[in-house]
């Protein structure tokens, strides 16, 4: 079985050796930032929790440094890489593990459900990947928006986008994105990770960040969809009140009465900000516009 193979891609010596037998450079287009740190390699598996049953899914595979580790532990790995030029090189470094199939394709056209179907009987997937930076919230936000079949995302991003997506309410990293987050899915920052573990360096730290997501939403809102326009609209003017953040926001139509009466009826002062809100109080507020709307 796959699982038997010893992954050697972890070694930096050897991941500059595949590179330059076949002559690929690091495309910025893609984001590309290959790890060479097996200590980094080995928390990303652990923290993913990976098991003899799981079906992974792999977003961006490389030349296949962190594949040879999850398909040391799965029982099926899928690795979708959207670089044609990387799947020669993929076939030689995965070639003899045969728990691994790899897609050349773009995750964000990727159909994760027939995928979780023909590999893993409709079961959830677990997703591990790390994901180039330019990216990353498109990617995580498509697959939790789109409900896609996944039990739990365990994710390589830039530390700045990792700490805006743990952080509560009145920090200063809390924003749409912390809120978008957990609305969907329970977050752990696993690991910080230097630049000097990626071949080439990136500019910026990163993090390792595991997304479980819930099995049932920490809120029940009665418009989902007006709730996340509430949240928006709060965020991008953060040094306005929420009062004047929504009176002003393309795509609400609410009047200054009807936001105040509705900031009434939570409780809230008119002078609040959205900064200073939580994912349940943003829940209830657009409960409240809800309930105002002519029926």
């Amino acid at each position: 079985m796959g699982r038997t193979n010893e992954p050697y891609l972890g070694d930096p010596a050897k991941t500059i050796e595949v590179l330059h037998r076949y002559g690929f450079a690091a495309q910025k287009k893609y984001g590309q930032n290959f790890l060479i740190d097996r200590h980094v390699l080995d928390k990303i598996i652990h923290a993913a929790g990976i098991g003899d049953q799981d079906f992974v899914i792999e977003i961006g595979p490389g030349i296949g440094t962190m594949t040879q580790y999850l398909a040391g532990r799965a029982r099926q790995v899928c690795a979708v890489e959207i670089d044609r030029e990387l799947i020669p090189i993929l076939g030689e470094t995965l070639g003899s593990y045969d728990n691994v199939d790899v897609i050349n394709d773009d995750i964000l056209k990727v159909d994760i459900r027939e995928l979780v179907e023909r590999y893993n009987q409709g079961r959830p997937a677990k997703i591990v990947a790390n994901l180039p930076y330019y990216i990353t919230t498109p990617i995580i936000m498509g697959l939790l928006e789109n409900h896609a079949p996944v039990s739990a995302m365990t994710v390589m991003v830039q530390k700045e986008v990792a700490q805006r997506m743990q952080a509560g309410p009145g920090t200063r990293d809390y924003g749409a994105l912390s809120l978008a987050v957990q609305y969907y899915a329970r977050p752990y920052l696993a690991a910080n990770v230097p630049p000097n573990c990626f071949l080439p360096r990136p500019k910026v730290g990163s993090a390792v960040i595991c997304l479980t997501c819930h099995d049932n939403k920490p809120v029940t809102v009665k418009d989902e969809s007006q709730m996340f326009c509430l949240i928006r609209a709060s965020f991008n003017q953060r040094r306005k009140t929420l009062a004047n953040g929504l009176k002003n926001a393309s795509g609400l139509s609410f009047s200054r009465e009807q936001i105040e009466q509705a900031l009434t009826i939570c409780g809230f002062p008119v002078s609040v900000r959205g900064e200073t809100l939580s994912l349940t109080d943003f829940a209830r507020l657009s409960d409240a516009f809800t309930d105002l709307r002519p029926s």
